[in-house]
């Protein structure tokens, strides 16, 4: 009997002891932490950058803000940055043809295949950790035109066999009013 409530009292007395560890955490001293508050602002400024292959800290979040406000933009968004790629002659020729790209590749069904190639043609030329960005985005364009390829293709496939339709139709008609023909001659003397 002593046993099983010493067992049982070591149990609470465990569990209240972690509880109490657990609640006091804040009062514990900072030890470094993540560093997220330092670079909270970075990481601000490096969305609202233009992306380039410059500024190696803000080179992916500045890329995919880029893309982010591609993706969100319409097409007056995108004259205005193709516009302004145009003007950028402090730009590499690869920084620019790739901007070029990530506006082109949301824009409509046409720009679809200039974006493509642009991206693989300057992929190459942007640093290595973007790189797998710039794929990832080739990639994803491409399946969205090889989806839009078939949608044209299941379109086009679909007006074959409405037409295919139409036609059996007035065939079938015309089979009909021949046997109906053929029916009354029979039942006539």
């Amino acid at each position: 009997m002593q046993v099983n409530k010493n067992c049982c009292a070591s149990k609470i007395l465990g569990a209240g002891g972690l509880a109490l560890l657990m609640a006091g955490c804040q009062y514990l001293p900072e030890q470094g932490g993540t560093g997220t508050e330092a670079e909270a602002p970075s990481a601000a400024a490096c969305r609202a950058a233009e992306p380039t292959f410059e500024n190696e800290a803000c080179l992916l979040p500045s890329w995919v803000a880029y893309g982010l406000a591609s993706q969100r933009g319409d097409g007056e968004w995108r004259r205005e940055a193709l516009n302004e790629l145009d003007a950028a002659y402090e730009r590499s020729e690869a920084e620019r043809e790739l901007a070029r790209a990530v506006a082109l590749a949301w824009g409509n069904e046409r720009e679809w295949r200039q974006a493509a190639e642009l991206y693989q043609e300057h992929t190459h030329a942007a640093p290595a950790d973007l790189q797998p960005l710039l794929r990832y985005w080739r990639n994803e364009l491409e399946g969205r035109r090889s989806l839009a390829s078939k949608t044209t293709e299941a379109r086009a496939e679909v007006a074959s066999l409405q037409t295919e339709n139409a036609e059996l139709s007035k065939k079938l008609e015309a089979l009909t009013a021949i046997e109906q023909n053929m029916n009354l001659r029979q039942q006539s003397p």
